[in-house]
């Protein structure tokens, strides 16, 4: 049985937002790691669409090589994209979902060996609401955003988390691990 993982990146006042944040080589590393120990990743609409910049730099000879390892591993791995305005998606290791959130991933926590990634703010919210999630990594960029989504609006009820472990990178940024603790 798999684990379902919730990585996003976030800033110190709790945005998450694509442009507000340290996008360098030891980051990129890490996510090809994580992206490496997973059997499927799932996006909602938003992010997946933001995450096809990535099959760009497969192209770019340019770019720098923790970049590539990135590109090749999120061109690798299964994406599974929740939206309900897309009719198709063109990506060869990306598909439609085809049910509910909730049937896929519990279905996905029982067929796969390895984790199971949410990649998009909607998509952890919705999972964390349901108790679906195994693990919350939070990735946490030192700096204060002057604007952008809040991480955790909308979400239902108070939770509670035991801190798994840190990781600290030389460039600031403070990884967190956390275990929901249910009935918290």
């Amino acid at each position: 049985m798999s684990k379902v993982i919730a990585a996003i990146n976030v800033t110190i006042n709790g945005v998450c937002d694509h442009t507000a944040g340290i996008a360098d080589e030891v980051l990129h590393q890490h996510y090809t790691k994580l992206l490496a120990e997973a059997d499927a990743i799932l996006y909602g609409k938003t992010t997946y669409q933001l995450m096809e910049y990535w099959r760009t730099v497969l192209d770019n000879s340019a770019e720098q090589q923790s970049m590539k390892d990135f590109a090749v591993a999120i061109n690798r791995i299964p994406k599974i994209v929740f939206s309900h305005t897309l009719k198709s998606v063109d990506w060869a290791s990306a598909s439609l979902a085809k049910g509910e959130l909730k049937e896929t991933i519990l279905n996905l926590r029982r067929t796969e060996e390895k984790n199971v990634l949410i990649g998009s703010r909607s998509l952890i919210i919705q999972a964390l609401n349901l108790n679906l999630v195994d693990e919350l990594q939070l990735c946490i960029h030192p700096l204060i955003a002057s604007k952008g989504l809040q991480l955790f609006e909308n979400i239902k009820q108070q939770m509670m988390f035991k801190l798994l472990k840190t990781k600290t990178f030389n460039n600031g940024i403070l990884m967190l691990y956390y275990q929901p603790l249910v009935g918290g």
